[in-house]
């Protein structure tokens, strides 16, 4: 099979869809990697690195496009992208088509299949391609929070540790599954005082038993979260529903409950955000106030740590990518229905149900599809 990777091209997006080493084993089955130039600089990867795992440079994203078979990236291809897609061909990447109804219309159209990183699942029920960014965005979020905090950007101007005499910050996560677990280590290991939010028992328990020292848990309701917000200094949003669009956990209204100054972090923006005035924000300008509550709701948190992210995702989704490869997209699908979860798009049609559900679009099931 050809691959090809071309250089993202969304706003401050370092990373790359496919380090050097994933680019070897590939030639090494067999498979020809085609590169666009330069992609993989953000992440500290050079042309030179990619020829030496045997990959072809080309210098421009539409050779990559109209010579691959299956295209892998990072971030979901944006408009200019997403118009040289053609039917038959495989995308392998992040979608997040729920909240993003013009990418799912010019997917449907390109007939291309598009294979979503962020709902591809596994034994245990969770998201392993997804796992490894939550986690950079988890631990991310207290550092970018805690920047926000700070008086000269706008925020209250509090010390997550506080030092001897005064407080440290409080700080509610809303979420308690791979993001909130993170979020809450890294808050706590600044200094913090940490509440987390789940509507797990299972799950509060394990934080219980694995962190109690570290960070409190709470039963997450309407009720709960209201109270906790109007003392906490910085809000993390997160929550996560496989494919759907993100719940609004915090109205505009409440945002004159909490103190001026407090932060929300929105790390479900890719979703849609948690919270009712979250608007997605680029890198080059992460912040914005509403009724005196900073916001950081960048859209590609895990862009700022190219080079661990990009190590991170490739370790995760190279298995994957070698398999659809090896078997062709069917084949690999029908031996693997974690993968299969994966399918979101094909040949005009859409196969997710949670991104049908958001968008008002019908749904075919992936099991037709493959057997078609």
């Amino acid at each position: 099979m050809k691959i090809g990777c071309p250089k993202e091209i969304k706003p401050q997006e370092f990373r790359v869809g496919m380090t050097p080493n994933a680019a070897q084993e590939a030639v090494a089955r067999g498979h020809e990697v085609i590169i666009e130039t330069g992609a993989g600089l953000g992440s500290g990867f050079d042309n030179a690195d990619y020829v030496a795992a045997g990959a072809q440079i080309v210098d421009t994203a539409a050779e990559v496009f109209a010579t691959a078979d299956m295209i892998v990236k990072v971030k979901e291809p944006q408009a200019g992208e997403r118009k040289m897609l053609r039917e038959g061909q495989l995308l392998f990447t992040y979608l997040h088509l729920a909240p993003d109804p013009d990418q799912t219309h010019d997917l449907l159209s390109s007939g291309c299949t598009a294979i979503a990183y962020e709902t591809v699942t596994d034994a245990s029920g969770g998201l392993p391609l997804l796992a490894p960014m939550s986690e950079v965005a988890g631990r991310l979020a207290p550092q970018v929070g805690s920047w926000t905090l700070q008086k000269a950007n706008g925020g209250r101007g509090v010390l997550m540790g506080g030092v001897p005499g005064v407080g440290p910050a409080k700080v509610v996560v809303i979420g308690g599954g791979v993001v909130g677990t993170h979020a809450a280590k890294i808050a706590a290991g600044m200094g913090a005082d940490v509440t987390v939010l789940d509507r797990s028992l299972p799950r509060l328990r394990y934080l219980d038993d694995v962190f109690g020292g570290q960070f409190k848990n709470q039963y997450s309701t309407a009720g709960a979260t209201a109270e906790l917000i109007q003392t906490a200094d910085m809000v993390i949003g997160a929550v996560l529903i496989p494919g759907a669009a993100a719940p609004k956990l915090i109205t505009r209204a409440q945002l004159s409950t909490m103190k001026p100054g407090a932060v929300l972090v929105d790390v479900a923006i890719d979703q849609g955000g948690c919270f009712e005035t979250s608007k997605a924000t680029t890198h080059a300008d992460p912040i914005y106030e509403v009724d005196g509550v900073m916001h950081y709701c960048v859209a590609n948190m895990p862009g700022a740590v190219a080079r661990t992210s990009t190590i991170a995702l490739g370790n995760a989704t190279m298995p994957f990518m070698l398999a659809l490869a090896d078997k062709g997209w069917k084949q690999a699908c029908q031996d693997d229905p974690h993968l299969m979860a994966g399918l979101n798009v094909h040949a005009g049609q859409l196969t997710y149900y949670a991104v049908g559900k958001a968008l008002g679009i019908d749904v075919v099931s992936p099991n037709v599809v493959i057997k078609a």
